[in-house]
């Protein structure tokens, strides 16, 4: 028995044409890999969310990002501005992670129960996106090791 491919449709505000697609690559890989690295490191490949999931996690990735933008406007790269704007979309302290990256950007995390939510604000861009979590481990964090 075959696992059944996971069905995505556009999401609202989304085109048709922007929906991912579900079908695979009928052409694979032009060769194989010649190493072992893509299978030893696959436990830190997120997994995708489809369907409403998928379209959750979008809507919820561009509240993010609208919630922060004003932050990026007035080129406020605090932690502190950050972690209070996410917290105040409802996210509990304690599932939201900010770290600094430089002096004008920010990468944040946040382990939503149902999805993880991470991205990056900086000069130029306010970005979100949202995924499953990983294989084999639990947590929205980028796990340390495989199996």
């Amino acid at each position: 028995m075959t696992p059944s491919t996971p069905v995505d449709f556009p999401c609202p505000g989304e085109s048709p044409t922007s929906a991912p697609s579900t079908t695979a690559d009928a052409t694979g890989p032009a060769a194989p890999p010649t190493d072992h690295y893509a299978e030893n490191h696959g436990f830190r490949v997120p997994i995708p969310l489809h369907g409403q999931s998928r379209c959750d996690g979008l809507a919820a990735a561009k509240r993010i990002e609208s919630a922060l933008e004003p932050l990026r406007k007035r080129r406020d790269f605090k932690v502190e501005s950050t972690r209070s704007t996410l917290t105040g979309l409802g996210y509990p302290a304690r599932t939201v992670e900010v770290y600094q990256n430089g002096p004008t950007g920010i990468d944040f995390l946040v382990d939503a129960s149902r999805m993880c939510l991470e991205g990056t604000m900086d000069r130029v861009s306010t970005q979100a996106d949202a995924f499953a979590g990983y294989p084999d481990h639990t947590g929205c964090d980028v796990p340390s090791g495989g199996h």
